[in-house]
């Protein structure tokens, strides 16, 4: 009956439609004037799985109808749910008349109330509202509130944005009907003012949030999210009625999934309802429950439980009473583990926002203690902890598991392991694991897997935040300068370098690492400046780092900051010859060690010391020979870059065709790779060709575009490659038409400025 209903409200007056079971049951037995038309996958507003629908064409009736009302109808990123949304009807509507009234509403109530899932779902029941997306941010997975806007950048698709981040989302949104949906913002609740502040600017968005805590914003709406329905255990109604309430219904429905026959009769059902009610109506700890009917009766839970709540019931006393509960419920459900159970419990705590099987392997397994048994098997060790609902499964796009800890279980698995292992072993083990990751993906993001490294570097990121972080609490310059120069070219492509910024101030304070690791980490803060614009801190750091290269005898090492260093000058065209002078040293160094690669980006920083000391004459030859290279070693990052430049030098030479095709090849390879700063400064030369065209409303558009990926991805280098295209978009904005182009891109998604930077691009690869 729910299902029906949720297929009947995507519907419009007049039209019939079908679930894919009940077109195979009927559809052989139509009358004649009725058939069956295929509409296609949709999201119901349960958020379940897709639901295949058709429709009747009865004849003489009307056959045409707006688009389904579903999911799909609005632009959002709602997360599909596994499991069915059950009762909170009353809720959901009382919550959907307050959003309508209030501009922020958040829900609040302890770790395990059901905040989240009520969230999602009364967001997907007023989509209709909000024309232009709803957006769910979760935060669950970062401690800093600084980091809250960029999160809420990335999740509308923009990269992070840095500093003027609050200007950047102002811009983007204006004027938008957008619901974003801030999950878990209790450990970032100093954010606060930052919402209420891009409230404030923008009067047509509105927030919907989840917090153990209210944000204390003006405006703001509490709602605190109840316990689920609870029957009276000592007046017990008959079955039917008693399986209606949402607490008991949620117990049933989790039992069955781990345990296909279980059901409700006279000889459990007095123990379930007390169950619902010692655990509060809290839907985590009653998930938490109903998983141990596994192996238990809700006769032999219901015993136990009480023992272990009183025991466990005596939280800190200014935590809500709730809250203590659910750590009574935590901790039973923890001590009803096997001890081996117990400790990779603990040990999996480690892990920022979740872990594959490999990492498990390399992480929790390893030194495990003798008199715990045998070390269990990866996949053993984590379904157990799924079976028992303190672990949750996700699936990666490439289909391969993921494991991850809901926050309040994670954190109470942190305590248990801080008291298992007062000498951090596995938070160590897990810095070294993800000092190993990181470094042998460093070693993949120039050729053909540049994407697969990349994608796994995004979904590692918590892990490896996590990892930096322990590194420079320790005062660990040794590990914490790896991480640093295996992720800084992923930071820079991904459009992370402000972060990547914080992080260098930090980690280059510490002292003690091998020179080896800190001519890297000079190597890696040299670029990070370099791409953010700040030349005299690029050469400082490079000059560091040729430093230590020629105390170590590196020839290699030193060849490699001298080119560094061309680049802190070339982009100054009263220093290009400086510029020259230093990539011909590379360039000379690299082909007598040998170096092809070395040699391929040399004579590409030679070029680049002529092209911007607008001397394109030389140029054009010593690039083809760098994408020669290029092409020879496979390195994509350095072939779109060397495109790059082409494209640059052949538009100042006036072939804008050859110029076009050749950003667009650029952009091809940066559009695999997902290469923010490449989206960039290829996207500005586009616009520079299109202005030289005369299609200026369009150069315009792609120029307002670049600008924007420039600034929210916290890139410096604009301005030069715009002097060297002599195209100045920002001289032309008191024109009133060319400043709405401008305007128009800067609202543009990175895939739409694409698009329309590639739409008369129909001439063969340069």
């Amino acid at each position: 009956m729910h299902r029906a209903a949720r297929i009947a409200s995507a519907g419009h007056g007049g039209q019939v439609l079908v679930s894919a079971a009940t077109r195979s049951l009927a559809e052989s037995s139509l009358s004649d004037g009725v058939s069956v038309r295929e509409l296609g996958e949709y999201r119901l507003k349960d958020l379940s799985r897709p639901e295949l629908l058709a429709m009747l064409v009865i004849e003489g009736l009307p056959s045409d109808f707006p688009a389904l009302r579903t999911l799909d109808a609005v632009p959002n990123n709602l997360p599909t749910q596994l499991t069915t949304f059950l009762g909170r009807q009353r809720e959901l509507a009382e919550a959907a008349m307050l959003l309508e009234q209030a501009r922020l509403l958040t829900l609040t109530g302890p770790g395990g109330t059901g905040k989240t899932r009520l969230s999602l779902q009364l967001a997907a029941d007023v989509t209709e509202r909000f024309h232009d997306g709803v957006f769910f941010v979760p935060l669950g997975t970062i401690d800093e509130p600084a980091l809250v806007l960029p999160t809420i950048a990335q999740a509308l698709g923009m990269s992070d944005p840095g500093g003027g981040v609050l200007d950047r989302l102002a811009d983007q949104l204006a004027g938008k009907q957008v619901l974003l949906v801030l999950d878990n913002v209790e450990q970032v609740i100093e954010a606060a003012p930052d919402v209420g502040e891009l409230l404030g600017r923008l009067p047509d968005i509105k927030v919907l949030a989840t917090s153990r805590s209210p944000l204390h914003v003006y405006g703001e709406q509490e709602f605190p999210v109840p316990p689920l329905g609870l029957p009276d255990p000592q007046h017990l109604p008959d079955l039917e009625a008693l399986s209606q309430f949402a607490s008991v219904a949620l117990f049933v429905e989790r039992a069955m999934a781990v345990r296909p026959g279980f059901a409700v009769d006279p000889a459990n059902a007095p123990a379930i309802a007390e169950i619902c009610v010692r655990l509060d109506g809290l839907p985590l700890a009653i998930e938490l429950a109903a998983a141990r009917v596994r192996v238990l009766t809700p006769q032999a839970i219901l015993s136990r439980l009480g023992d272990q709540l009183s025991l466990l019931a005596g939280g800190a006393s200014n935590l809500p009473a709730r809250q203590q509960t659910l750590r009574g419920a935590i901790g039973w459900s923890h001590d009803l583990l096997e001890e081996g159970e117990r400790i990779a419990f603990a040990r999996l705590a480690v892990f920022a926002g979740g872990a594959d099987l490999a990492a498990v392997e390399g992480v929790v397994l390893p030194d495990w203690p003798a008199d715990a048994g045998p070390a269990p098997d990866a996949l053993d060790a984590v379904t157990s902890l799924l079976d028992k609902s303190l672990l949750r499964q996700d699936m990666t796009a490439d289909g391969e598991p993921r494991f991850r800890m809901l926050g309040a279980i994670r954190a109470f698995g942190l305590e248990r392991l801080t008291e298992r292992e007062p000498g951090a072993e596995t938070m160590l083990r897990h810095l070294d694991y993800f000092v190993g990751l990181a470094e042998g993906l460093a070693t993949k993001v120039f050729g053909d897997e540049q994407k697969a490294a990349l994608d796994a570097f995004e979904r590692e990121h918590d892990n490896l935040r996590a990892a930096t972080a322990f590194a420079i609490e320790r005062g660990d310059a040794t590990r914490a300068m790896r991480l640093l120069a295996a992720m800084w070219r992923f930071w820079q492509m991904r459009g992370y370098l402000p972060e990547a910024r914080d992080r260098i101030d930090h980690i280059l304070a510490l002292a003690g690492a091998p020179l080896d690791v800190q001519q890297r980490a000079y190597d890696a803060a040299g670029g990070v400046a370099y791409w953010q614009g700040e030349m005299h801190n690029a050469r400082a750091w490079y000059e560091k780092e040729r430093a230590v290269a020629e105390e170590r005898g590196d020839e290699a090492g030193v060849a490699e900051a001298i080119y560094n260093e061309s680049f802190t000058y070339s982009l100054t065209p009263d220093e290009a010859d400086k510029a020259t002078v230093l990539a011909e040293d590379a360039l000379a160094r690299f082909r007598r060690l040998g170096d092809r690669a070395g040699e391929g980006k040399a004579l590409w920083g030679v070029v680049n010391s002529y092209v911007f000391a607008d001397d394109v004459g030389p140029a054009l030859a010593l690039v083809e020979e760098a994408l020669a290279i290029a092409r020879e070693l496979g390195d994509r990052f350095q072939l779109g870059w060397a495109l790059f430049t082409r494209g640059l030098i052949l538009n100042r030479a006036g072939d804008s065709a050859a110029a076009r095709r050749s950003y667009a090849d650029a952009l091809a390879i940066f559009r695999e790779t997902e290469d923010m700063t490449g989206y960039a400064l290829v996207l500005d030369g586009i616009a520079a060709v299109e202005w030289g065209a005369g299609d200026r409303e369009r150069a315009m558009m792609i120029a307002g575009a670049a600008a924007e990926i420039t600034v929210v991805q916290g890139m410096g280098l604009a301005e030069v490659n715009r002097q060297t295209s002599q195209f100045y978009p920002e001289d032309m904005l008191s024109q009133q038409e060319l400043s709405e182009a401008y305007a128009r891109g800067r609202q543009l998604t990175a895939d739409e400025a694409i698009a329309l930077a590639l739409q008369q691009d129909d001439q063969g690869p340069a």
